[in-house]
């Protein structure tokens, strides 16, 4: 009776909110947990497991573990950059990559999939390739 390990996925929304990709992943954790157990309820007495495949779903169960651990690391690395950027723009003058629109950062909105600068103004901008960011001059 063979095992098969359910992919872990993580999901990224529009919304800020990031517990729709660490439910996704836990749902998929959850699903490799029942599985394993149910596989075991449901081995032929007369034919038990061989010893080698027990140990090798465990380390298959080991795995996802830790992949899931990585990622949540890896998750909260990045956001802790994005922060770390977002906070850097902050006071500073950005033109976008159009050229169209430049000011000076009032505040940002960080999405899962993103940064937004508005700019005093009140315009806005999407902080990605080909925005150039300077010193806001001094005003005498």
């Amino acid at each position: 009776m063979g095992l098969t390990v359910p992919t872990v996925q993580s999901g990224t929304t529009n919304t800020g909110n990031s517990t729709d990709g660490t439910s996704k992943t836990a749902v998929d954790y959850q699903s490799f947990l029942r599985l394993l157990v149910a596989e075991m309820k449901n081995q032929d007495p007369t034919k038990p497991m061989d010893s080698t495949q027990y140990v090798a779903q465990l380390a298959s169960f080991s795995q996802v573990e830790q992949s899931v651990q990585i990622n949540s690391k890896l998750n909260d690395l990045l956001t802790s950059q994005t922060l770390s950027q977002a906070d850097a723009l902050i006071g500073r003058t950005i033109t976008s990559a159009d050229g169209t629109v430049t000011g000076e950062v009032a505040s940002v909105k960080l999405y899962s999939d993103g940064i937004i600068a508005t700019l005093k103004d009140g315009s806005q901008i999407v902080i990605g390739p080909g925005i150039t960011v300077q010193p806001t001059p001094v005003e005498a």
